[in-house]
Protein backbone atom coordinates (compact mmCIF):
# COMPACT_ATOMS: atom_id res chain seq x y z
CA UNK A 1 0.00 0.00 0.00
CA UNK A 2 2.77 2.43 0.92
CA UNK A 3 4.63 1.95 -2.36
CA UNK A 4 1.42 2.54 -4.28
CA UNK A 5 0.96 5.89 -2.47
CA UNK A 6 -1.93 4.61 -0.35
CA UNK A 7 -0.19 6.03 2.74
CA UNK A 8 -3.24 6.35 4.97
CA UNK A 9 -4.24 2.75 4.31
CA UNK A 10 -0.72 1.53 5.06
CA UNK A 11 -0.55 3.44 8.35
CA UNK A 12 -4.01 2.23 9.36
CA UNK A 13 -3.06 -1.41 8.74
CA UNK A 14 0.03 -0.99 10.89
CA UNK A 15 -1.98 0.72 13.64
CA UNK A 16 -4.50 -2.14 13.71
CA UNK A 17 -1.66 -4.64 14.05
CA UNK A 18 -0.06 -2.64 16.87
CA UNK A 19 -3.39 -2.39 18.69
CA UNK A 20 -3.19 -6.12 19.35
CA UNK A 21 -0.11 -5.75 21.50
CA UNK A 22 -0.50 -2.17 22.77
CA UNK A 23 -2.62 -2.98 25.84
CA UNK A 24 -2.69 -6.52 27.20
CA UNK A 25 -6.02 -7.57 28.76
CA UNK A 26 -8.03 -4.45 27.83
CA UNK A 27 -11.14 -3.34 29.67
CA UNK A 28 -13.67 -5.92 28.49
CA UNK A 29 -16.93 -4.61 29.94
CA UNK A 30 -17.83 -3.38 26.45
CA UNK A 31 -18.10 -5.30 23.17
CA UNK A 32 -15.02 -3.60 21.66
CA UNK A 33 -12.89 -4.60 24.62
CA UNK A 34 -14.08 -8.21 24.40
CA UNK A 35 -13.26 -8.27 20.68
CA UNK A 36 -9.73 -7.02 21.31
CA UNK A 37 -9.21 -9.57 24.10
CA UNK A 38 -10.35 -12.43 21.85
CA UNK A 39 -8.05 -11.22 19.09
CA UNK A 40 -5.13 -11.07 21.52
CA UNK A 41 -5.78 -14.54 22.89
CA UNK A 42 -6.04 -16.01 19.41
CA UNK A 43 -2.88 -14.24 18.21
CA UNK A 44 -0.78 -15.61 21.09
CA UNK A 45 -2.24 -19.11 20.82
CA UNK A 46 -1.95 -19.37 17.05
CA UNK A 47 1.58 -18.00 16.92
CA UNK A 48 2.71 -20.40 19.64
CA UNK A 49 1.12 -23.47 18.08
CA UNK A 50 2.33 -22.68 14.58
CA UNK A 51 5.87 -22.29 15.89
CA UNK A 52 5.57 -25.51 17.90
CA UNK A 53 4.34 -27.57 14.94
CA UNK A 54 6.91 -26.00 12.61
CA UNK A 55 9.69 -27.17 14.94
CA UNK A 56 8.10 -30.60 15.32
CA UNK A 57 7.95 -31.38 11.61
CA UNK A 58 11.48 -30.10 10.89
CA UNK A 59 12.94 -33.48 11.79
CA UNK A 60 13.06 -35.85 8.79
CA UNK A 61 10.66 -38.79 8.81
CA UNK A 62 8.76 -37.39 11.79
CA UNK A 63 5.46 -39.25 12.34
CA UNK A 64 2.41 -37.38 13.60
CA UNK A 65 1.86 -40.20 16.07
CA UNK A 66 4.96 -38.94 17.90
CA UNK A 67 3.42 -35.52 18.66
CA UNK A 68 2.07 -36.26 22.19
CA UNK A 69 5.39 -37.80 23.28
CA UNK A 70 7.43 -34.85 21.99
CA UNK A 71 5.16 -31.89 22.69
CA UNK A 72 2.99 -30.76 25.60
CA UNK A 73 0.71 -27.73 25.50
CA UNK A 74 -0.15 -26.55 29.02
CA UNK A 75 -3.15 -24.21 28.97
CA UNK A 76 -2.91 -21.89 31.96
CA UNK A 77 -6.56 -21.15 32.88
CA UNK A 78 -9.23 -20.48 30.23
CA UNK A 79 -7.46 -17.55 28.49
CA UNK A 80 -5.42 -19.76 26.10
CA UNK A 81 -7.99 -22.57 25.69
CA UNK A 82 -8.64 -21.57 22.10
CA UNK A 83 -5.50 -23.72 21.68
CA UNK A 84 -7.68 -26.84 21.52
CA UNK A 85 -9.65 -25.45 18.59
CA UNK A 86 -6.63 -23.90 16.87
CA UNK A 87 -4.69 -27.16 17.15
CA UNK A 88 -7.57 -28.91 15.37
CA UNK A 89 -7.59 -26.25 12.64
CA UNK A 90 -3.84 -26.54 12.07
CA UNK A 91 -3.88 -30.34 12.00
CA UNK A 92 -7.03 -30.73 9.85
CA UNK A 93 -6.91 -27.69 7.54
CA UNK A 94 -3.16 -27.07 7.24
CA UNK A 95 -1.54 -30.46 7.82
CA UNK A 96 -4.47 -32.34 6.19
CA UNK A 97 -4.89 -34.97 8.91
CA UNK A 98 -8.18 -36.80 9.25
CA UNK A 99 -10.58 -35.54 11.92
CA UNK A 100 -10.33 -38.56 14.21
CA UNK A 101 -6.53 -38.63 14.15
CA UNK A 102 -6.33 -34.86 14.72
CA UNK A 103 -8.74 -35.03 17.66
CA UNK A 104 -6.83 -37.92 19.24
CA UNK A 105 -3.52 -36.04 18.90
CA UNK A 106 -5.03 -32.80 20.25
CA UNK A 107 -6.50 -34.50 23.32
CA UNK A 108 -3.23 -36.25 24.12
CA UNK A 109 -1.09 -33.12 23.56
CA UNK A 110 -3.10 -30.46 25.43
CA UNK A 111 -3.42 -30.17 29.21
CA UNK A 112 -5.48 -27.71 31.24
CA UNK A 113 -4.65 -26.00 34.53
CA UNK A 114 -7.71 -24.52 36.21
CA UNK A 115 -7.08 -21.45 38.37
CA UNK A 116 -10.53 -20.54 39.59
CA UNK A 117 -13.22 -22.39 41.51
CA UNK A 118 -15.93 -19.91 40.47
CA UNK A 119 -17.90 -20.96 37.38
CA UNK A 120 -18.72 -17.33 36.55
CA UNK A 121 -14.98 -16.67 36.05
CA UNK A 122 -14.66 -19.26 33.28
CA UNK A 123 -14.52 -17.53 29.89
CA UNK A 124 -17.47 -17.77 27.53
CA UNK A 125 -17.27 -16.21 24.07
CA UNK A 126 -20.44 -15.03 22.32
CA UNK A 127 -21.28 -17.10 19.24
CA UNK A 128 -22.01 -13.87 17.37
CA UNK A 129 -18.46 -12.64 18.02
CA UNK A 130 -16.95 -15.97 16.96
CA UNK A 131 -18.97 -15.85 13.73
CA UNK A 132 -17.49 -12.45 12.94
CA UNK A 133 -13.87 -13.08 13.96
CA UNK A 134 -13.20 -16.81 13.84
CA UNK A 135 -15.89 -18.48 11.73
CA UNK A 136 -13.80 -21.58 10.98
CA UNK A 137 -13.14 -22.10 14.69
CA UNK A 138 -16.86 -21.84 15.37
CA UNK A 139 -17.43 -24.61 12.82
CA UNK A 140 -14.80 -26.77 14.52
CA UNK A 141 -16.33 -26.22 17.96
CA UNK A 142 -19.71 -27.15 16.49
CA UNK A 143 -18.35 -30.38 15.02
CA UNK A 144 -16.57 -31.34 18.27
CA UNK A 145 -19.75 -30.66 20.21
CA UNK A 146 -21.98 -32.57 17.78
CA UNK A 147 -19.89 -35.71 18.09
CA UNK A 148 -19.57 -35.33 21.85
CA UNK A 149 -23.30 -34.74 22.36
CA UNK A 150 -24.12 -37.85 20.34
CA UNK A 151 -21.89 -39.86 22.66
CA UNK A 152 -23.18 -38.46 25.97
CA UNK A 153 -26.82 -38.67 24.87
CA UNK A 154 -26.31 -42.42 24.41
CA UNK A 155 -24.96 -42.56 27.97
CA UNK A 156 -27.42 -40.28 29.78
CA UNK A 157 -30.31 -39.55 27.41
CA UNK A 158 -31.30 -35.95 26.75
CA UNK A 159 -31.51 -33.76 29.86
CA UNK A 160 -29.76 -31.34 32.25
CA UNK A 161 -26.55 -33.40 32.49
CA UNK A 162 -26.12 -33.32 28.71
CA UNK A 163 -26.82 -29.59 28.62
CA UNK A 164 -24.19 -29.04 31.33
CA UNK A 165 -21.59 -30.96 29.32
CA UNK A 166 -22.28 -29.10 26.08
CA UNK A 167 -19.62 -26.77 24.72
CA UNK A 168 -22.38 -24.23 24.05
CA UNK A 169 -24.59 -22.29 26.44
CA UNK A 170 -27.97 -20.78 25.56
CA UNK A 171 -28.37 -18.43 28.55
CA UNK A 172 -27.79 -15.63 29.45
CA UNK A 173 -26.43 -15.39 25.88
CA UNK A 174 -25.59 -17.94 23.23
CA UNK A 175 -21.94 -18.59 23.86
CA UNK A 176 -19.05 -21.04 23.83
CA UNK A 177 -17.91 -22.43 27.17
CA UNK A 178 -14.13 -22.32 27.00
CA UNK A 179 -13.75 -24.22 30.26
CA UNK A 180 -15.72 -27.15 28.87
CA UNK A 181 -13.62 -27.12 25.70
CA UNK A 182 -10.45 -27.16 27.82
CA UNK A 183 -11.58 -30.16 29.87
CA UNK A 184 -12.86 -32.15 26.89
CA UNK A 185 -9.81 -31.38 24.75
CA UNK A 186 -7.13 -32.17 27.34
CA UNK A 187 -5.17 -35.20 28.45
CA UNK A 188 -4.98 -34.00 32.08
CA UNK A 189 -6.92 -31.40 34.04
CA UNK A 190 -5.40 -30.09 37.26
CA UNK A 191 -6.14 -27.80 40.14
CA UNK A 192 -3.37 -25.94 41.93
CA UNK A 193 -3.95 -26.97 45.57
CA UNK A 194 -5.43 -30.08 47.16
CA UNK A 195 -8.69 -28.41 48.28
CA UNK A 196 -9.01 -26.59 44.96
CA UNK A 197 -8.66 -29.81 42.95
CA UNK A 198 -11.42 -31.45 45.01
CA UNK A 199 -13.71 -28.47 44.36
CA UNK A 200 -12.91 -28.64 40.63
CA UNK A 201 -14.00 -32.30 40.65
CA UNK A 202 -17.06 -31.92 42.88
CA UNK A 203 -18.38 -28.50 41.79
CA UNK A 204 -16.69 -26.59 38.96
CA UNK A 205 -16.59 -29.52 36.51
CA UNK A 206 -18.61 -32.12 38.41
CA UNK A 207 -20.44 -33.45 35.33
CA UNK A 208 -17.20 -33.85 33.41
CA UNK A 209 -15.50 -35.58 36.34
CA UNK A 210 -18.37 -38.08 36.60
CA UNK A 211 -18.38 -38.58 32.82
CA UNK A 212 -14.66 -39.37 32.64
CA UNK A 213 -14.84 -41.62 35.72
CA UNK A 214 -17.61 -43.61 34.02
CA UNK A 215 -15.40 -43.78 30.91
CA UNK A 216 -12.64 -45.34 33.03
CA UNK A 217 -10.46 -42.20 33.07
CA UNK A 218 -10.42 -41.60 36.83
CA UNK A 219 -6.88 -40.19 36.62
CA UNK A 220 -7.77 -37.39 34.18
CA UNK A 221 -8.25 -34.89 37.06
CA UNK A 222 -5.06 -34.50 39.11
CA UNK A 223 -3.64 -32.08 41.67
CA UNK A 224 -0.53 -29.97 41.09
CA UNK A 225 -0.03 -27.69 44.09
CA UNK A 226 1.60 -24.42 43.02
CA UNK A 227 5.16 -23.50 43.85
CA UNK A 228 7.53 -20.52 43.71
CA UNK A 229 11.27 -20.47 43.11
CA UNK A 230 13.63 -19.94 46.07
CA UNK A 231 16.22 -18.56 43.66
CA UNK A 232 14.05 -15.51 43.02
CA UNK A 233 12.11 -15.22 46.26
CA UNK A 234 14.88 -15.89 48.78
CA UNK A 235 18.28 -15.64 47.09
CA UNK A 236 17.56 -12.57 44.94
CA UNK A 237 14.95 -10.90 47.12
CA UNK A 238 16.52 -11.53 50.53
CA UNK A 239 20.28 -12.12 50.28
CA UNK A 240 20.76 -11.77 54.04
CA UNK A 241 18.41 -14.68 54.70
CA UNK A 242 19.94 -16.67 51.83
CA UNK A 243 23.36 -16.23 53.43
CA UNK A 244 22.01 -17.56 56.75
CA UNK A 245 20.77 -20.73 55.06
CA UNK A 246 24.05 -21.19 53.21
CA UNK A 247 26.14 -20.60 56.35
CA UNK A 248 24.23 -23.05 58.55
CA UNK A 249 23.69 -25.70 55.86
CA UNK A 250 27.25 -25.56 54.59
CA UNK A 251 26.53 -24.88 50.91
CA UNK A 252 24.04 -23.42 48.44
CA UNK A 253 22.61 -26.85 47.60
CA UNK A 254 19.40 -25.86 49.41
CA UNK A 255 18.61 -23.54 46.46
CA UNK A 256 17.86 -26.60 44.32
CA UNK A 257 16.88 -28.96 47.15
CA UNK A 258 14.80 -27.11 49.70
CA UNK A 259 14.32 -30.25 51.79
CA UNK A 260 17.82 -29.54 53.17
CA UNK A 261 16.38 -26.49 54.95
CA UNK A 262 14.61 -28.79 57.40
CA UNK A 263 18.00 -29.42 59.03
CA UNK A 264 17.68 -25.97 60.61
CA UNK A 265 14.40 -26.72 62.41
CA UNK A 266 16.07 -28.42 65.42
CA UNK A 267 18.04 -25.18 65.92
CA UNK A 268 14.95 -22.93 65.87
CA UNK A 269 15.34 -22.07 69.59
CA UNK A 270 19.09 -21.40 69.37
CA UNK A 271 19.58 -17.78 70.54
CA UNK A 272 22.50 -17.24 68.16
CA UNK A 273 20.47 -18.35 65.10
CA UNK A 274 17.46 -16.35 66.28
CA UNK A 275 19.62 -13.25 66.58
CA UNK A 276 20.93 -13.63 63.01
CA UNK A 277 17.43 -14.43 61.73
CA UNK A 278 15.74 -11.41 63.31
CA UNK A 279 18.60 -9.15 62.21
CA UNK A 280 17.93 -10.20 58.61
CA UNK A 281 14.22 -9.48 59.11
CA UNK A 282 15.04 -6.08 60.61
CA UNK A 283 17.26 -5.21 57.64
CA UNK A 284 14.43 -6.15 55.25
CA UNK A 285 11.98 -3.97 57.19
CA UNK A 286 14.39 -1.04 57.07
CA UNK A 287 14.71 -1.49 53.30
CA UNK A 288 10.90 -1.39 52.98
CA UNK A 289 10.80 1.69 55.23
CA UNK A 290 13.16 3.50 52.83
CA UNK A 291 10.93 2.44 49.90
CA UNK A 292 7.76 3.62 51.71
CA UNK A 293 9.34 7.01 52.47
CA UNK A 294 10.52 7.49 48.89
CA UNK A 295 7.36 6.29 47.08
CA UNK A 296 4.56 6.96 49.58
CA UNK A 297 5.88 9.67 51.89
CA UNK A 298 5.35 7.41 54.92
CA UNK A 299 7.63 7.30 57.95
CA UNK A 300 7.67 3.78 59.41
CA UNK A 301 8.73 2.50 62.81
CA UNK A 302 10.63 -0.74 62.15
CA UNK A 303 9.87 -1.91 65.70
CA UNK A 304 6.23 -2.21 64.57
CA UNK A 305 4.73 -5.47 63.34
CA UNK A 306 4.58 -5.30 59.54
CA UNK A 307 1.18 -6.66 58.41
CA UNK A 308 0.77 -7.01 54.62
CA UNK A 309 -1.81 -8.15 52.08
CA UNK A 310 -0.64 -8.19 48.46
CA UNK A 311 -2.67 -9.92 45.77
CA UNK A 312 -5.22 -9.11 43.07
CA UNK A 313 -7.92 -6.84 44.42
CA UNK A 314 -11.02 -9.03 44.42
CA UNK A 315 -13.99 -9.33 46.74
CA UNK A 316 -13.35 -13.02 47.42
CA UNK A 317 -9.80 -12.22 48.59
CA UNK A 318 -11.47 -9.96 51.15
CA UNK A 319 -9.27 -6.89 51.27
CA UNK A 320 -12.49 -5.28 52.53
CA UNK A 321 -12.43 -7.50 55.64
CA UNK A 322 -8.88 -6.31 56.29
CA UNK A 323 -10.07 -2.70 55.92
CA UNK A 324 -12.83 -3.27 58.47
CA UNK A 325 -10.33 -4.76 60.94
CA UNK A 326 -7.96 -1.81 60.48
CA UNK A 327 -10.85 0.58 61.17
CA UNK A 328 -11.76 -1.50 64.26
CA UNK A 329 -8.16 -1.24 65.48
CA UNK A 330 -8.11 2.49 64.76
CA UNK A 331 -11.27 3.03 66.81
CA UNK A 332 -9.91 0.94 69.69
CA UNK A 333 -6.66 2.95 69.82
CA UNK A 334 -8.50 6.25 69.38
CA UNK A 335 -10.89 5.58 72.27
CA UNK A 336 -8.13 4.43 74.65
CA UNK A 337 -6.40 6.65 77.20
CA UNK A 338 -2.80 7.67 76.46
CA UNK A 339 -1.47 5.11 78.93
CA UNK A 340 -3.63 2.35 77.42
CA UNK A 341 -2.58 3.30 73.87
CA UNK A 342 1.03 2.65 74.78
CA UNK A 343 0.11 -1.00 75.45
CA UNK A 344 -1.06 -1.58 71.87
CA UNK A 345 1.28 -3.51 69.60
CA UNK A 346 2.48 -1.05 66.96
CA UNK A 347 1.47 -2.09 63.43
CA UNK A 348 2.16 -1.05 59.86
CA UNK A 349 -0.61 -2.28 57.54
CA UNK A 350 0.11 -2.37 53.82
CA UNK A 351 -2.31 -3.47 51.10
CA UNK A 352 -1.47 -3.66 47.40
CA UNK A 353 -2.39 -5.28 44.12
CA UNK A 354 -3.97 -4.71 40.73
CA UNK A 355 -7.68 -4.43 39.95
CA UNK A 356 -9.31 -5.35 36.64
CA UNK A 357 -10.11 -2.17 34.63
CA UNK A 358 -13.89 -2.61 34.83
CA UNK A 359 -14.08 -3.93 38.40
CA UNK A 360 -15.85 -1.03 40.14
CA UNK A 361 -16.06 -2.59 43.61
CA UNK A 362 -12.35 -3.43 43.57
CA UNK A 363 -11.52 0.18 42.77
CA UNK A 364 -13.86 1.34 45.54
CA UNK A 365 -11.96 -0.88 48.00
CA UNK A 366 -8.64 0.64 46.83
CA UNK A 367 -10.12 4.09 47.41
CA UNK A 368 -11.22 3.05 50.90
CA UNK A 369 -7.72 1.78 51.76
CA UNK A 370 -6.25 5.10 50.65
CA UNK A 371 -8.77 7.10 52.66
CA UNK A 372 -8.25 4.99 55.78
CA UNK A 373 -4.53 5.71 55.46
CA UNK A 374 -5.24 9.41 55.05
CA UNK A 375 -7.26 9.48 58.29
CA UNK A 376 -5.10 7.15 60.39
CA UNK A 377 -1.70 8.49 59.37
CA UNK A 378 -2.72 12.07 60.13
CA UNK A 379 -4.30 11.37 63.51
CA UNK A 380 -1.73 12.25 66.21
CA UNK A 381 -3.48 10.03 68.75
CA UNK A 382 -3.28 6.91 66.58
CA UNK A 383 -0.45 7.27 64.06
CA UNK A 384 2.35 6.44 66.55
CA UNK A 385 0.73 3.00 66.93
CA UNK A 386 -0.80 2.35 63.51
CA UNK A 387 0.20 3.24 59.96
CA UNK A 388 -1.80 2.30 56.84
CA UNK A 389 -0.88 2.51 53.17
CA UNK A 390 -1.88 1.29 49.72
CA UNK A 391 1.34 0.46 47.87
CA UNK A 392 1.00 1.65 44.25
CA UNK A 393 2.06 -0.18 41.10
CA UNK A 394 2.60 -3.59 42.68
CA UNK A 395 5.01 -5.71 40.62
CA UNK A 396 7.64 -8.42 41.00
CA UNK A 397 10.23 -5.72 41.67
CA UNK A 398 8.12 -4.22 44.46
CA UNK A 399 7.32 -7.70 45.81
CA UNK A 400 11.04 -8.39 46.22
CA UNK A 401 11.12 -5.51 48.72
CA UNK A 402 7.89 -6.42 50.50
CA UNK A 403 8.07 -10.21 50.86
CA UNK A 404 11.27 -10.26 52.95
CA UNK A 405 9.89 -7.55 55.28
CA UNK A 406 6.57 -9.06 56.33
CA UNK A 407 6.03 -10.24 59.90
CA UNK A 408 2.49 -11.39 59.13
CA UNK A 409 0.76 -11.67 55.76
CA UNK A 410 -2.99 -11.89 55.16
CA UNK A 411 -4.45 -14.73 53.06
CA UNK A 412 -8.04 -14.41 54.13
CA UNK A 413 -10.27 -15.52 51.24
CA UNK A 414 -13.59 -17.14 52.09
CA UNK A 415 -13.04 -20.89 52.47
CA UNK A 416 -13.59 -22.63 49.14
CA UNK A 417 -12.94 -19.61 46.90
CA UNK A 418 -9.14 -19.36 46.53
CA UNK A 419 -7.55 -21.80 44.10
CA UNK A 420 -4.11 -21.77 45.69
CA UNK A 421 -2.31 -18.49 46.09
CA UNK A 422 1.45 -18.14 45.69
CA UNK A 423 2.18 -14.96 47.64
CA UNK A 424 1.50 -17.02 50.78
CA UNK A 425 4.47 -19.22 49.77
CA UNK A 426 6.75 -16.24 49.06
CA UNK A 427 6.04 -14.62 52.42
CA UNK A 428 6.54 -17.80 54.45
CA UNK A 429 9.79 -18.67 52.63
CA UNK A 430 11.04 -15.31 53.93
CA UNK A 431 10.10 -16.09 57.52
CA UNK A 432 6.75 -14.31 57.61
CA UNK A 433 3.84 -16.00 59.38
CA UNK A 434 0.29 -16.17 57.99
CA UNK A 435 -3.07 -15.08 59.28
CA UNK A 436 -5.55 -16.88 57.07
CA UNK A 437 -8.48 -19.13 56.40
CA UNK A 438 -8.51 -22.84 55.64
CA UNK A 439 -8.44 -22.17 51.92
CA UNK A 440 -6.18 -22.71 48.92
CA UNK A 441 -2.58 -23.62 49.66
CA UNK A 442 -2.86 -22.26 53.21
CA UNK A 443 -4.04 -25.74 54.22
CA UNK A 444 -0.95 -27.48 52.85
CA UNK A 445 1.46 -24.78 54.11
CA UNK A 446 0.00 -25.30 57.59
CA UNK A 447 0.33 -29.06 57.29
CA UNK A 448 4.02 -28.70 56.41
CA UNK A 449 4.94 -26.00 58.92
CA UNK A 450 2.77 -26.95 61.86
CA UNK A 451 -0.51 -25.60 63.22
CA UNK A 452 1.16 -23.04 65.48
CA UNK A 453 2.89 -21.30 62.53
CA UNK A 454 -0.44 -20.03 61.13
CA UNK A 455 -3.20 -17.97 62.74
CA UNK A 456 -6.36 -19.58 61.39
CA UNK A 457 -9.88 -18.12 61.55
CA UNK A 458 -13.17 -18.26 59.70
CA UNK A 459 -15.62 -20.90 58.57
CA UNK A 460 -14.63 -24.08 56.76
CA UNK A 461 -15.64 -24.76 53.17
CA UNK A 462 -18.12 -27.47 54.20
CA UNK A 463 -19.80 -25.07 56.66
CA UNK A 464 -20.67 -22.45 54.02
CA UNK A 465 -24.01 -24.02 52.86
CA UNK A 466 -25.27 -24.20 56.46
CA UNK A 467 -24.32 -20.56 57.10
CA UNK A 468 -26.19 -19.47 53.96
CA UNK A 469 -29.23 -21.50 54.96
CA UNK A 470 -29.32 -19.95 58.43
CA UNK A 471 -28.98 -16.49 56.92
CA UNK A 472 -32.03 -17.14 54.70
CA UNK A 473 -34.02 -17.53 57.90
CA UNK A 474 -32.68 -14.26 59.29
CA UNK A 475 -30.03 -15.82 61.52
CA UNK A 476 -26.92 -13.90 60.49
CA UNK A 477 -25.87 -11.66 63.39
CA UNK A 478 -23.55 -8.68 62.97
CA UNK A 479 -20.88 -8.47 65.67
CA UNK A 480 -21.23 -5.19 67.66
CA UNK A 481 -17.62 -4.29 66.84
CA UNK A 482 -18.33 -4.68 63.13
CA UNK A 483 -21.54 -2.68 63.47
CA UNK A 484 -19.48 0.11 65.03
CA UNK A 485 -17.13 0.00 62.02
CA UNK A 486 -20.12 0.18 59.65
CA UNK A 487 -21.59 3.14 61.56
CA UNK A 488 -18.25 4.95 61.48
CA UNK A 489 -17.90 4.51 57.71
CA UNK A 490 -21.51 5.61 57.20
CA UNK A 491 -20.83 8.74 59.27
CA UNK A 492 -18.45 9.90 56.57
CA UNK A 493 -15.32 9.71 58.69
CA UNK A 494 -13.35 8.06 55.88
CA UNK A 495 -14.91 9.97 52.99
CA UNK A 496 -12.20 12.66 53.14
CA UNK A 497 -14.68 15.12 51.66
CA UNK A 498 -15.46 12.95 48.61
CA UNK A 499 -19.24 12.50 48.45
CA UNK A 500 -19.05 10.14 45.48
CA UNK A 501 -16.61 7.85 47.31
CA UNK A 502 -18.79 8.01 50.43
CA UNK A 503 -21.81 6.84 48.47
CA UNK A 504 -19.83 3.89 47.13
CA UNK A 505 -18.49 2.96 50.58
CA UNK A 506 -22.03 3.00 51.97
CA UNK A 507 -23.23 0.95 49.01
CA UNK A 508 -20.74 -1.81 49.85
CA UNK A 509 -21.88 -1.88 53.47
CA UNK A 510 -25.59 -1.71 52.64
CA UNK A 511 -25.27 -4.83 50.50
CA UNK A 512 -23.40 -6.68 53.27
CA UNK A 513 -26.19 -5.83 55.69
CA UNK A 514 -28.84 -7.53 53.52
CA UNK A 515 -28.49 -10.44 55.93
CA UNK A 516 -31.03 -12.86 54.43
CA UNK A 517 -29.03 -12.81 51.18
CA UNK A 518 -25.67 -13.70 52.79
CA UNK A 519 -23.64 -15.94 50.52
CA UNK A 520 -25.29 -14.53 47.37
CA UNK A 521 -24.50 -11.55 45.13
CA UNK A 522 -27.41 -9.65 46.71
CA UNK A 523 -25.83 -9.77 50.18
CA UNK A 524 -22.62 -10.65 51.99
CA UNK A 525 -21.42 -12.90 49.17
CA UNK A 526 -18.10 -13.77 50.82
CA UNK A 527 -19.28 -13.97 54.44
CA UNK A 528 -17.26 -11.08 55.90
CA UNK A 529 -19.80 -10.60 58.70
CA UNK A 530 -19.71 -14.27 59.64
CA UNK A 531 -15.90 -14.41 59.86
CA UNK A 532 -15.22 -11.02 61.48
CA UNK A 533 -15.35 -12.11 65.17
CA UNK A 534 -12.88 -14.98 64.67
CA UNK A 535 -10.71 -12.69 62.53
CA UNK A 536 -10.44 -10.19 65.40
CA UNK A 537 -9.60 -13.03 67.81
CA UNK A 538 -6.87 -14.28 65.46
CA UNK A 539 -5.43 -10.76 65.20
CA UNK A 540 -5.34 -10.52 68.99
CA UNK A 541 -3.38 -13.79 69.09
CA UNK A 542 -0.95 -12.38 66.51
CA UNK A 543 -0.26 -9.40 68.80
CA UNK A 544 0.16 -11.61 71.85
CA UNK A 545 2.55 -13.99 70.07
CA UNK A 546 4.61 -11.18 68.52
CA UNK A 547 5.19 -9.73 72.00
CA UNK A 548 7.34 -12.79 72.74
CA UNK A 549 10.09 -12.17 70.19
CA UNK A 550 11.94 -15.42 70.97
CA UNK A 551 8.79 -17.44 70.33
CA UNK A 552 8.06 -15.45 67.15
CA UNK A 553 11.60 -16.07 65.87
CA UNK A 554 11.24 -19.79 66.59
CA UNK A 555 7.95 -20.00 64.68
CA UNK A 556 9.41 -17.94 61.81
CA UNK A 557 12.38 -20.32 61.45
CA UNK A 558 10.13 -23.38 61.67
CA UNK A 559 7.73 -22.06 59.02
CA UNK A 560 10.39 -20.95 56.53
CA UNK A 561 12.38 -24.18 56.82
CA UNK A 562 9.26 -26.28 56.12
CA UNK A 563 8.61 -24.91 52.63
CA UNK A 564 10.32 -27.56 50.47
CA UNK A 565 7.00 -28.76 49.05
CA UNK A 566 6.30 -25.30 47.65
CA UNK A 567 9.32 -24.99 45.37
CA UNK A 568 8.65 -24.78 41.64
CA UNK A 569 11.21 -27.57 41.28
CA UNK A 570 8.73 -29.99 42.83
CA UNK A 571 5.78 -28.55 40.91
CA UNK A 572 7.49 -28.70 37.50
CA UNK A 573 8.72 -32.21 38.18
CA UNK A 574 5.15 -33.36 38.89
CA UNK A 575 3.81 -31.71 35.72
CA UNK A 576 6.51 -33.49 33.72
CA UNK A 577 5.65 -36.88 35.18
CA UNK A 578 1.97 -36.89 34.25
Amino acid sequence: SFNESRYTEAVEARRRAEDLSAVLYPNDDKWEGKVLRLKQQYMFVSASLQDLLREFIKKPDRKWSELPSKVSVQMNDTHPTMAVVEMMRLLVDVQKLGWDEAWDLTRRTCNYTNHTVMPEALEKWPVEMMEQLLPRHLQIVGEINLRFMQEVTKMYGDGPKVWGLSLFQEEPFKGIRMGNIAVLGSNKVNGVAALHTEIVKKETFADFYQYFCEKGQKDKFVNMTNGVTPRRWIHCANRALSDIFTKHLGSQKWLTDMSLMKQLIPKKNDPALQKEWMAAKRAAKEKLAVYAKEHMGLDLDCDALFDVQFKRIHEYKRQLLNCFYIIHRYLAIKSASPSERAKFQKRVCFIGGKAAPAYVNAKTIIKLVGNIGEVVNNDPDVSPYLKVGFVPNYSVTVAQVICPASDISEHISTAGTEASGTSNMKFVMNGGLIIGTMDGANIEIREEGGEDTMFIFGCLEEEVPMIKERAKNGNYPIDPRMQKVFDTVRSGRFACGDSEAQAKFCGLIDKLCNITAAGTWDGDRYLLINDFPSYVAAQELVDKTYADQAKWASLSIQAACSMAKFSTDRTISEYAKV
